[in-house]
């Protein structure tokens, strides 16, 4: 695909505005918004991050409500320094993310996602910092095996050695009510040998958000 050298209509890079005041409205919003819209909303971890930790947290991305679940979960259990990242064309139709520490990717080019990159290694030299990524890259649909994740998260957590690699399941299903119910689940630190090649990084977390999101389905 077209680099951004070459395409005329790329979007420019939208980095993170975080605004205290519209934090504080947009999880006002966002509590009603889940009350209203699903029968139930489950949180729950199986992390605790130390005070100061980094964590990186990947998650599934198979619905619209994936870019509302970041900032639930840093609201209601971790409550870090937390970034996470979009697609450009969707932070370019919902600029408001910014103000919640929503950064753009241009996922069609490999120059442009690199800038991405390293503003988010940028974002993660703060104590406390936490970046939510969705490696599947645009929203698939729900399954638990074969999640084919894009390389930056392998890449990242060879570039962040200090941070915790965490994944995230979210399953939102109707099996006990005519309402949707969301369930997410952050699981454990992965354990991975960050001296292996990326391609095997990526594999080791593919399968362990496999796992976690198996238990959550069954739970």
């Amino acid at each position: 695909m077209a680099d951004t050298k070459t395409n005329r209509s790329a979007l420019p890079f939208l980095p993170a505005r975080e605004s205290a005041v519209f934090i504080r409205l947009f999880e006002w919003y966002c509590n009603w918004l889940t009350w209203r819209r699903f029968d139930s909303v489950s949180i729950g971890s199986r992390y605790k991050p130390d005070p100061g930790q980094k964590t990186i947290y990947y998650l599934n991305h198979n619905s619209w409500w994936d870019g509302l679940v970041p900032f639930l979960l840093n609201q209601k259990k971790f409550r870090q320094n937390a970034r996470g990242m979009m697609e450009d064309k969707q932070l370019h139709r919902y600029p408001f993310f910014q103000k919640i520490g929503v950064f753009s990717i241009n996922l069609s080019s490999p120059r442009a996602s690199m800038q991405s990159m390293r503003y988010a290694l940028e974002s993660m030299k703060q104590p406390g910092a936490a970046l939510y990524i969705y490696p599947q890259g645009k929203i698939k649909p729900f399954r638990t095996t074969h999640l084919e994740f894009r390389k930056g998260v392998g890449w990242l957590t060879k570039k962040l050695p200090e941070a915790d690699i965490v994944p995230v399941a979210i399953y939102i299903h109707t099996r006990q009510s005519d309402k949707p119910r969301l369930e997410i689940l952050a699981g454990s630190a992965v354990t991975v040998d960050r001296d292996i090649p990326t391609n095997r990084i990526t594999e080791k977390l593919e399968t362990e958000l496999s796992a976690l999101l198996q238990d959550v389905m069954g739970g």
